[in-house]
């Protein structure tokens, strides 16, 4: 049988000449790193100095799919992810969106596509089958995301006739163009790649956007074990209560009650884990008021077996608008991060999100960072003027979305960061971070295993890397002591390995509350006509995993001093709720993650990475002097 799930093209496209070429790769590669994540972190090792400036030409943004994107049947396979190094942290990182873009770049015949280099002016990617070609987009500058998508629908019907109107298209707002340090790239209007600010890189090569639209379908090795894979997944998705029931009905929010009900619903900037207005801000609460269920089903991801997709509209004068969400990330992160309990403002603030390119974690963390610098009386007055930048200030969080995205007034510290914030005004202990990118919205200081892989995440803050409050809240595959730390590395080694995997076939993270290694491996089998046994799939996530951070140690020397969390989650007790007392005991976990990774001081050794086919990375890491001897 021949190789199924890839197409085996990739395109190149260098913007500071113009060329446009397709490229394959050898298959030991892709069955080395898979696709997406994985083959990232490896065409960024093999092509990008990892000390290079992230916003210049000499960076690189990778679009890529999986070998499991797009192929009909298979449960979540509508995404893609960038890679590139980040300007926020200045790690290498991955930011994966859903949406319907990701498999129409399959169906166009592409696996991903190299940008490099750095155009004198705006231009925009237009790819259909066989036809690749860069795009004059000085009209589009300055233009929103949704505007941007509409006039290039418009544009392409010279091209496409009706068939415009087909096109998926991934474009950068106004934050991205202004350099925005945590801007995303929007794709399908109201799905971000939101991570990290690849809208930044993006912006910064003077790419305005990617448009996208194909016939083709890709092939699968081997049918009768695809269709049992198929079959024996969906039936796993039908059996677990979270991807039949919870996220279906009530989306990504449903988390806002059972968060909060744990004491770990992260409120005014990490202080408590117990927000007051929880249930104004949530699931249920949007579901009652402004969720509006038919557009939701038109916004589900291609090939979704969940659809936990929301589409919310609100008619309230001072915030009115509509689109895609909010989600439960985004809900808290402008609901109890910033102490506001007023839903169509949180609402608000995600579309305008949506709309001007900017990740709404590190938005809604940013802001809270700012109140609570205004609180300590760390930031003058005078650059407050006509803005309440208090708790719970529902005008205000709308309001610094604007200047964020054009880097207006207190907006331009804020386009920075909530890091470079605080450091900036006094206070770098009141920044939630890990490596400069700001925390999700989980207090681990009541998830101990959560807040190992806080801490340990190679993208910096982030609940993706391994949701650990899947097993200590959720109870999934089972339920464990939240507030221990014994066995909590091992398991979270676990985690991260299978992630890393996930991130690089491309699927969806829900499936993980559904299916695990076996699916994902009978799946991967079954389209690519491979051989793999469980054990060698998960050696491939721990390749991923091991990749990144040998590229960390080689950008700034990422290590043991980087694999911590804010003090305040490691000194201050919970001050109250279900999880009052407890702070993060990562004392008691890190050296035993360390033996179990084989690493020394927070670094993989030669002899870790010759297990894993990287000693040329090895080579690397001892010429640059950030080996471990």
């Amino acid at each position: 049988m021949g190789l199924g799930g890839y197409k085996n093209k990739f395109l190149r496209v260098n913007l500071s000449t113009g060329t446009i070429k397709t490229e394959s790769l050898p298959e030991d590669v892709l069955k080395m790193w898979i696709g997406g994540r994985g083959l990232g972190v490896y065409l960024m090792l093999k092509e990008v100095d990892p000390n290079v400036d992230p916003l210049s030409p000499e960076n690189k943004l990778m679009i890529l799919t999986g070998p499991l994107t797009g192929v009909a049947g298979t449960p979540e396979a509508g995404r893609w992810c960038s890679v590139t190094k980040s300007p926020l942290t200045n790690t290498v990182h991955d930011a994966q969106s859903g949406g319907k873009f990701g498999p129409e770049l399959k169906f166009a015949g592409y696996d991903g596509i190299i940008v490099e280099g750095a155009s004198e002016k705006p231009v925009y990617l237009f790819i259909t089958n066989d036809k690749v070609e860069l795009r004059d987009a000085s009209h589009l500058w300055g233009m929103d995301v949704h505007t941007t998508t509409d006039m290039i629908v418009k544009e392409l019907e010279t091209d496409l006739g009706e068939d415009a109107k087909n096109t998926k298209i991934a474009a950068i707002g106004p934050a991205g163009e202004n350099l925005v340090k945590i801007a995303a790239i929007l794709n399908d209007k109201n799905r971000a790649a939101g991570r990290g600010g690849h809208g930044a890189v993006m912006g910064s090569k003077k790419l305005k956007a990617i448009a996208v639209r194909g016939h083709e379908k890709p092939d699968v090795a081997v049918e009768d074990a695809y269709r049992a894979a198929v079959k024996k997944a969906l039936v796993k998705h039908r059996e677990s209560l979270v991807t039949s029931e919870g996220l279906p009905t009530y989306g990504t929010a449903i988390l806002i009650n059972v968060i909060n009900n744990a004491g770990v619903l992260p409120t005014r900037n990490f202080q408590t884990g117990v927000f007051e207005d929880a249930e104004k801000i949530s699931g249920e609460t949007l579901a009652e008021t402004y969720l509006d269920k038919e557009k939701s089903k038109e916004e589900a991801c291609w090939g979704c077996a969940i659809n936990c997709a929301r589409y919310s509209i609100v008619k309230e004068k001072c915030f009115s608008g509509e689109g895609g969400g909010p989600e439960y990330e985004t809900i808290w992160a402008f609901g109890a991060e910033t102490g506001t309990g007023d839903l169509a403002a949180i609402s608000k603030a995600n579309f305008l999100c949506n709309e001007l390119g900017v990740d709404t974690i590190s938005m809604g963390v940013t802001i809270g960072t700012l109140f609570e610098l205004v609180e300590k009386g760390k930031v003058p007055p005078e650059l407050l003027r006509g803005l309440n930048a208090t708790w719970g200030s529902s005008e205000a969080i709308v309001e610094l979305v604007w200047r964020t995205a054009y880097r207006s007034g207190i907006g331009n510290d804020l386009a920075e960061g909530a890091k470079a914030l605080a450091e900036k005004y006094g206070a770098p202990e009141v920044a939630m971070h890990v490596r400069g990118q700001e925390l999700p919205a989980y207090d681990p200081r009541g998830i101990q295993g959560h807040g190992l892989a806080y801490a340990t995440s190679n993208r910096g803050g982030c609940h993706l890397r391994a949701y650990m409050v899947s097993p200590e809240i959720l109870g999934v595959p089972t339920m464990v002591d939240r507030f221990e730390t014994k066995g909590k590395p091992e398991m979270l080694v676990h985690f991260q390995n299978v992630f890393g995997v996930i991130d690089s076939l491309v699927l969806c993270k829900f499936t993980s509350f559904a299916i695990w290694l076996e699916e994902y491996r009978e799946l991967l089998n079954a389209v690519t006509g491979w051989d793999l046994s469980d054990a060698e799939v998960e050696k491939i996530g721990e390749r991923i995993y091991n990749a990144e951070r040998a590229f960390n140690a080689l950008s700034f020397g990422d290590g043991v001093e980087y694999d911590t969390l804010p003090k305040r989650l490691l000194e201050e007790p919970m001050p109250e709720g279900p999880s009052k007392g407890h702070v993060v005991r990562l004392g008691e976990m890190l050296p035993e993650y360390y033996k179990l990774r084989g690493w020394v001081n927070g670094r993989p050794t030669s002899e870790k990475l010759g297990e894993l086919g990287l000693s040329w990375v090895a080579d690397m890491m001892d010429k640059a002097g950030v080996l471990p001897k």
